[in-house]
């Protein structure tokens, strides 16, 4: 049974609503959950039209509109854009739509990691490895501009999503493909590396071990989630510490059977039955004046 739009005083008991573009998200659905046990998630694979890292920007924008419209739909009391990609392409305009337009709170990725790489650094090199979206957007070099001292070293790791999408953490084809992308940013002598892609802490032990052990990894999922809960406690929409039990929902726009495999083998037991989300494409939207985010300074 779907979770249906917010009877009246029911906004606190409603689910925050999650997508990627597959499976990679989960690891924020993971970190949320964790941290927010009293909340409920709806969640939203996308893999009707993985990988997004390739795609035109305004596509992806069409994409992620059309999911978060979709969520929104089914009464979600705020939006988590779980895909690095996705928080490039489409946050200024999605902080219209729905924060903006309907009072609903948008949280992403990108800054959150940003901020701990920031914190973190020892030396001032910080490596990123995110899709290919996501390195050209410039999201995670705007994002620390503003930090005195650190330099960004990318490395656009395409495969990486694919591999995770089929279930492959381990083993020589991983092991191999993580030699060939990390090899120029372990060159560049960082000592901090942002996992810039929610899929890819699935692959973190093979990228730990070829990055080194002085090499910290930094994730977003972490991060994302204390965001989460700050906006959440800002806008006073906790759940009720008395109320029932969380019901996660999970939905794919591809095969759900498919999914739930992966879906279950990542995140647990948490995943139930799987529906299969029907989107319907999002009306285009013209660009609008950017949505100020107070979380944005990563220092």
């Amino acid at each position: 049974m779907g979770m249906g739009p917010h009877s009246l005083g029911a906004v606190n008991d409603a689910a925050i609503g999650m997508f990627d573009s597959g499976v990679g998200g989960l690891t924020v659905a993971r970190a949320v959950i964790d941290q927010l046990p009293g909340e409920q998630v709806l969640y939203i694979g996308d893999t009707a039209n993985t990988p997004y890292g390739p795609r035109p920007v305004q596509e992806v924008r069409r994409l992620a509109l059309s999911i978060m419209d979709e969520l929104v739909d089914s009464g979600v009391k705020m939006l988590v854009i779980a895909c690095n990609t996705a928080s490039a392409a489409v946050l200024h305009d999605a902080r219209s739509r729905y924060t903006r337009d309907k009072g609903v709170p948008v949280v992403e990725v990108i800054h959150p990691a940003a901020r701990a790489a920031a914190r973190v650094t020892r030396n001032g090199r910080v490596g990123l490895i995110a899709t290919e979206g996501t390195v050209d957007s410039n999201a995670y070099a705007d994002a620390l501009a503003a930090v005195p001292g650190v330099h960004l070293f990318s490395q656009a790791c395409p495969r990486f999503v694919e591999l995770a999408e089929r279930g492959i953490t381990t083993g020589p084809e991983v092991m191999a493909t993580a030699e060939e992308y990390l090899a120029p940013v372990k060159a560049a002598g960082v000592d901090t590396l942002i996992l810039g892609c929610t899929h890819y802490p699935l692959l973190a032990g093979p990228i730990s071990y070829v990055m080194g052990e002085d090499v910290t990894l930094v994730t977003s999922s972490q991060e994302t989630a204390k965001d989460v809960y700050r906006e959440l406690a800002r806008r006073n929409l906790l759940r009720a510490p008395d109320a029932p039990a969380p019901r996660h929902e999970f939905r794919s726009t591809g095969d759900p059977a498919s999914f739930a495999v992966l879906a279950r083998r990542f995140l647990g037991p948490e995943v139930g039955r799987v529906r299969r989300a029907e989107v319907i494409p999002a009306a285009p939207s013209a660009d609008p004046a950017p949505v100020p985010n107070s979380s944005e300074d990563p220092a």
